[in-house]
């Protein structure tokens, strides 16, 4: 289980977490909502490491991940899927699933077939170029590479974004099928509250570093939730 206990997080003189605490177990989608600006990325960076804490403790599977570096991270079997992609586009995108191959044994490194089944349409564009792929398709490329990790806790962040419909469909399927196994816990930071409320097992709203509001799914005031992410 994903812990985080009471964490502080400063951009030079600005604090953009305040006490922010949240626990993510295997087999769930926990869901974290709020308006843009409100700390939910720079929640993603604190855990994955790409920012250093202030204070407050952060722990995967009883070891703490406070002071470890992002790498160390990935290889105790965490993934993060950033908002906006950031696939390579010069690279295909066969070339693109094989970068996850950095935090791997030797004997794991190979593109497993579930990847596939997950997102038919990559098998098909494997010698594509990744800038040559639809919106839709690069999101699906950015969490098929992070899946290429074997993570434990899959993290996104506003997987949803500017993509259409169907492919948002897809991914909300592939998300269940994940977090149905029951051996990854799954953080995801939206704004698409419908997309959020079909997923999430457990939820938390953030205003201005701070968590506001949370619960279980059965727990959730949809008007409460629904004010705090209206502008």
């Amino acid at each position: 289980m994903l812990t985080v206990e009471a964490v502080d997080l400063y951009y030079g003189a600005s604090r953009a977490l305040r006490q922010v605490s949240l626990t993510a177990k295997p087999g769930e989608v926990t869901c974290i909502l709020g308006r843009n600006g409100v700390g939910k990325t720079s929640l993603l960076r604190a855990i994955f490491g790409l920012h250093p804490i202030g204070a407050g403790r952060i722990r995967w599977e009883d070891r703490d991940l406070s002071r470890l570096a992002p790498y160390q991270r990935a290889r105790a079997g965490l993934a993060l899927v950033p908002q906006g992609r950031e696939i390579f586009p010069r690279l295909t995108v066969r070339e693109n699933l094989e970068t996850g191959f950095a935090v791997l044994p030797r004997r794991l490194k190979r593109i497993p077939d579930e990847i596939f089944e997950l997102f038919p349409v990559l098998k098909d564009m494997l010698g594509r170029r990744g800038a040559d792929l639809s919106g839709g398709q690069q999101q699906q490329l950015a969490i098929a590479r992070a899946l290429v990790t074997r993570p434990r806790l899959l993290i996104l962040d506003e997987p949803t974004e500017g993509i259409q419909p169907s492919i948002i469909k897809e991914i909300g399927r592939v998300i269940e099928r994940l977090a149905a196994k029951g051996d990854m816990a799954i953080l995801l930071v939206e704004q698409y509250f419908e997309f959020a409320c079909e997923l999430a097992a457990s939820w938390l709203v953030m205003e201005r570093g701070e968590v506001v509001l949370s619960g279980r799914r059965g727990e959730m005031d949809e008007t409460a939730v629904r004010a705090r992410l209206t502008v």
